[in-house]
């Protein structure tokens, strides 16, 4: 009989334990990763704000002049498939004919160095900051060269906001 009972109690003990880790782990919920953020085509105001000025000749006045300085335009930005802003447009009266020598664009965000055509000489930009699908906030660092010698060096807060579409 002592052996009915321990039997009858192992077995008890058995099915309580099968029942606590009967039930299969249900697996990790799946995270469902959000589209990634791209800027979009159109038109757009932009407002460059100077907060660096720097020649190897510049004077203290010139200097606050500079900081005082606020552009804004309005101008037709084209994005490229994989979300890549158009370079002219980024690099504003700092310069033309400009590309992409390296660039990431990625969940929002844009780190970039343009190259450009500036005067009689070249600029390089160097870009980064955050966008979205209408707004964009970057911050800019430009320099320029002549004759293989930096010359200017300004420093620019970007912003931007979509208006709509591109005009006809």
């Amino acid at each position: 009989m002592r052996d009915i009972l321990t039997l009858g109690g192992l077995l008890a003990t058995s099915l309580t334990l099968a029942a606590c880790g009967s039930e299969p782990a249900a697996p990790p919920a799946q995270e469902e990763e959000a589209a990634p953020a791209m800027m979009k085509s159109g038109q757009w105001t932009l407002s460059r704000k100077t907060t660096g000025y720097n020649t190897p000749t510049v004077t203290a006045e010139e200097y606050q002049a500079a900081l005082k300085q606020v552009s804004e335009d309005k101008i037709c930005i084209k994005v490229d498939a994989a979300g890549v802003p158009d370079a002219d447009a980024l690099a504003g009266a700092e310069g033309s004919d400009c590309s992409y020598k390296d660039k990431m664009v990625r969940k929002g965000r844009l780190i970039a160095t343009l190259a450009c055509k500036a005067g009689a000489g070249t600029s390089e930009i160097v870009v980064e900051g955050n966008f979205t699908e209408d707004t964009l906030t970057f911050g800019t660092t430009m320099t320029k060269t002549q004759g293989g010698k930096p010359v200017l060096r300004t420093t620019h807060d970007l912003s931007g906001k979509r208006d709509g579409d591109c005009p006809a």
